[in-house]
């Protein structure tokens, strides 16, 4: 019974995690940033999100080793993933504040170390108290958080008349209170170190495995930052905040139609022990989408694009957690190694927004999309040259 538990009260906890962050970073923060910044939105906000990368690099990998620590000395990740929950809820009050450029950015800095002391115990938590055998179905059941985080996000701003406080509000209770049935669930840690001699092959693997993550993020964090902003510059006429009732509810349906074949897919490579080709055609999938959004003129080519590159990449992200954490080559330093592995997450943050800076104008986003298309067939073709897992 205790592993149908688990993986639920860990499904919640990964969705009030996701919750803290989607909102924000796909719709709440870009309409601020344009409210403040004006035709220098693109400028500010890249600068939001480079800052917060950096941050969000060091961050995860401090409190990954912090929660390391705890372990070490019998006290469990459970107060690491508490505290990051509390920062989490504190730093949406700077966001509140902040109505200058400069405030915004550093506002997004100390909000991106809250939500990685969050997210590196809880990723950590997962590693260790999953079987391996049930990663797949734990990978798959990461997918969930996309869909509901963005149904926040549409409620939010269908509800705009709330105010701006009052949407950081509920996003920050929201991530809080899914995190409360894992905090009460005890922890059993299952794993044991791997053989000394599978040692090097698993590093190996894992740098293959990070580096195409990288890859196929750089994309992921490029849509997550700038959705709203690209799709203005193909509906002739509209304006981003009356579109971001449409973004809101595209991103809602889109990662809902990723759960289920991310929670098929998980399930079958848990059954047939192969996880790479389902990684790939993943990867392959979301490549295609991208190609569509590089050349689509109008809300519906756009739409089906994105559609296509949200089922391929929230599929390929949510089965390569559970892949990689079978990669990790030290049980007693998975925080931490997880948060070197987090790099994957957190270096697009700086690739994704630069790259949209270089290629993207306010009218024009092809070039963009048409380089995040490689890069995320590329990381597809990577999965395929791990010779470690099958």
């Amino acid at each position: 019974m205790r592993t149908p538990l688990l993986l639920a009260s860990y499904a919640l906890a990964y969705s009030g995690a996701v919750i803290g962050y989607l909102p924000l970073l796909s719709l709440l923060l870009p309409l601020k940033v344009e409210r403040i910044a004006g035709a220098a939105r693109l400028d500010v906000l890249t600068a939001c999100m480079v800052a917060g990368a950096v941050v969000a690099s060091a961050s995860n990998i401090l409190f990954g080793w912090l929660s390391d620590r705890a372990v070490a000395r019998g006290r469990g990740r459970r107060g690491w993933l508490a505290a990051g929950g509390a920062m989490t809820a504190a730093s949406y009050a700077t966001l509140a504040l902040a109505q200058e450029p400069v405030a915004i950015v550093v506002a997004v800095v100390l909000f991106q170390a809250a939500i990685n002391a969050l997210l590196a115990p809880l990723l950590a938590m997962m590693a260790e108290e999953v079987p391996d055998d049930r990663k797949g179905v734990a990978g798959g059941l990461l997918a969930l958080a996309a869909p509901v985080a963005a149904a926040v996000s549409a409620g939010l701003v269908a509800a705009g008349g709330a105010g701006e406080a009052a949407q950081l509000a509920v996003v920050a209770a929201l991530a809080l209170l899914c995190q409360l049935p894992l905090l009460t669930l005890r922890a059993r840690p299952l794993a044991a170190a791997p053989p000394a001699g599978a040692v090097p092959l698993l590093r190996r693997d894992l740098a293959i495995a990070w580096a195409a993550r990288l890859l196929v993020q750089a994309a992921g964090n490029a849509q997550s930052f700038y959705l709203l902003y690209y799709f203005s510059s193909i509906v002739a006429g509209a304006s981003s905040a009356a579109l971001a009732p449409r973004v809101g509810s595209l991103l809602t349906l889109a990662f809902a139609a990723a759960l289920p074949v991310a929670m098929l897919l998980g399930r079958w490579s848990d059954r047939s022990g192969r996880r790479k080709p389902f990684l790939f055609a993943a990867a392959l999938g979301g490549a295609a989408g991208l190609a569509l959004m590089a050349r689509a003129g109008d809300w519906n080519a756009g739409a089906a694009g994105f559609a296509l590159y949200a089922v391929g990449s929230a599929t390929f992200l949510a089965l390569h957690a559970g892949f990689a954490m079978q990669l990790l080559p030290n049980p007693a330093h998975r925080g931490r190694d997880l948060g070197l592995l987090n790099l994957a997450n957190t270096l697009p943050a700086l690739a994704g927004p630069l790259l949209t800076w270089w290629l993207a104008t306010p009218d024009d986003f092809g070039a963009v999309m048409a380089a995040l298309s490689a890069l995320t067939l590329i990381g597809g073709v990577l999965m395929l040259l791990v010779r470690g897992r099958a």
